[in-house]
């Protein structure tokens, strides 16, 4: 069967009207959950497992990867409207797309948004579809030197989320390396940083950190500070109608972090935040605008929107292909497919070919609902920034506190979660930018991880991280995103005493 046979089977398999109904109330279901602070795609997959019992193996997966596909899509909406990301891979969203809501520019901001997670979604379903197999080979040849290079490079590039000072960024970023570490040791059981509670022996959800310094950190400001704030019954959702200018202006950083977004997603371990946070550290550096991230640009909107959604595509090539799954909701969309009687891998071309094809169709039907279900919404939506100020504190104060408790059930997760609000506000008062911790935090298990395995393989011998080609030049990009931030800045401060200097003079 050769690719356009496959293609138009898959459509076959996808366009019965079962399974259409089946991809609408994947992603439906997908977009309310990515709303709503805290429940994510793994707990709705789970949810949804003991359902799937029964059902056609192609209907099954096609239900559960709309849910996945769509929460991606719809946790934009509280990371624009309330600072609040909805899932982890929305994080770098509400950099840019939460000032622009506060710019009473909400209505604009959810409609690029929501364009850029369709041509991202659109884009990376092609790639899937055309080179699955080749990027599934391109993935085998990263081991653990060449991981921990990747999570080097993501780390170094932290410099490029700082607004102000590249040092307070190197602490911000060594605050969540710590934190990172803090838990039980997976490879030796050695408890870290504990302090004798049961409660942290795994570790600090990342969810708490997301919502407590972005957030909690947002509403301790609403409270405490008297800067007014463009909530309450003078607040303006602004137009959706995107110009001309504007739509050129996005277009470039869609189309190339959709394609960065596919591929960081095959990458397991990857996923959807690491491509976000990712396409908005490239953007901004591609960008001459960088000083204006962080302040309400629509290329800084733009990029993790499309990556984001890309990189949910990108993850399905090891886990349809390989058996790999990629990340946690990969993970149990593995155990979904087991449970209905098909065993992911080489062979599930030939095994499966309905499942495998007809998933991939049915995410270019469900990006479509998507884009539907959401445009049309927005102004609806946007509705959440006339509530007024005391009411709108409260329902994130809820939101928060009720996602946080429905993740792990325990209550010391909640006073975390306020210590973490307190951290993002002071961090706001002494100009530490928060992102830098975000980052570090994610990457810090992974790479440490990588670090030990690499070690671990060449019996302790560090000149494993020199022996192959691609982790030689990912250390070598890393060397450079570090170095070069630094001597920018340097030659700016030469640069302003010397034309102090001149004016003193004149």
């Amino acid at each position: 069967m050769d690719y356009l046979d496959s293609i138009l089977y898959g459509f076959k398999v996808a366009l019965t009207f079962q399974n259409i109904l089946f991809a609408f109330i994947g992603v439906f279901v997908g977009t309310i959950i990515g709303m709503l602070p805290g429940l994510g795609p793994i707990s709705a997959i789970a949810i949804m497992i003991p359902l799937s019992y029964g059902m056609e193996p192609a209907s099954a997966l096609i239900l559960m990867a709309g849910v996945y596909y769509g929460a991606v899509f719809g946790g934009s909406t509280s990371s624009i409207l309330l600072n609040a990301p909805g899932i982890s891979g929305t994080v770098a969203t509400a950099f840019d797309g939460y000032p622009l809501a506060k710019q009473g520019k909400a209505g604009k901001a959810l409609a690029i948004a929501a364009i850029a997670s369709f041509c991202g979604g659109t884009i990376s379903v092609v790639a899937l579809m055309l080179v699955a197999p080749v990027m599934a080979d391109f993935a085998i040849t990263f081991g653990p030197t060449e991981y921990f290079a990747l999570m080097l490079l993501g780390l170094t590039a932290i410099a490029s989320l700082s607004e102000g000072s590249t040092i307070k960024a190197l602490i911000s970023a060594t605050l969540g390396l710590i934190v990172a570490t803090i838990g039980m040791d997976q490879q030796t059981g050695t408890q870290r940083f504990t302090f004798g509670t049961p409660n942290l022996l795994e570790g600090i959800d990342f969810l708490i950190i997301a919502l407590g310094l972005f957030a909690l950190a947002e509403v301790c400001s609403l409270i405490l500070t008297r800067k007014q704030h463009n909530f309450g019954k003078d607040s303006n959702v602004g137009e959706l109608k995107i110009s001309k200018k504007e739509a050129k202006e996005i277009s470039g950083p869609i189309a190339r972090h959709s394609v960065l977004g596919f591929i960081l997603g095959v990458l397991p371990g990857a996923g959807a935040t690491i491509a976000s946070f990712m396409s908005y550290l490239t953007e901004k550096r591609l960008a001459k605008d960088s000083s204006t991230f962080g302040k309400g640009n629509l290329k800084g909107l733009a990029a993790p929107e499309a990556s984001n959604n890309a990189a949910t595509s990108g993850a399905f090539v090891p886990l349809l292909t390989l058996g790999i799954p990629g990340s946690g909701t990969t993970a149990v969309l593995l155990g979904a497919l087991l449970v209905v009687g098909v065993q992911p891998g080489p062979l599930m071309l030939q095994d499966h070919p309905d499942v495998f094809w007809g998933v991939i169709a049915s995410m270019y039907i469900g990006n479509i609902f998507l884009l539907i279900l959401n445009l049309p919404l927005i102004p609806y939506i946007s509705r959440i920034l006339y509530i007024p100020k005391p009411m709108l504190i409260s329902l994130i104060i809820v939101f928060c506190l009720i996602g946080v408790y429905a993740v792990s059930f325990n209550t010391f997760d909640l006073y975390l979660l306020v210590a973490f609000g307190v951290l993002g506000y002071l961090m706001r008062i002494f100009s530490f930018p928060a992102p830098p911790f975000i980052l570090a935090f994610i990457l810090g298990g992974m790479m440490e991880q990588a670090f030990r395995q690499a070690l671990t393989i060449s019996n302790g011998r560090y000149t494993i991280f020199f022996e192959s080609k691609i982790t030689i030049i990912l250390l070598i990009l890393a060397f450079l995103s570090l170095v070069i931030p630094l001597i920018r800045q340097r030659l700016s401060k030469r640069t302003e005493i010397h034309n102090q200097g001149r004016e003193k003079e004149m």
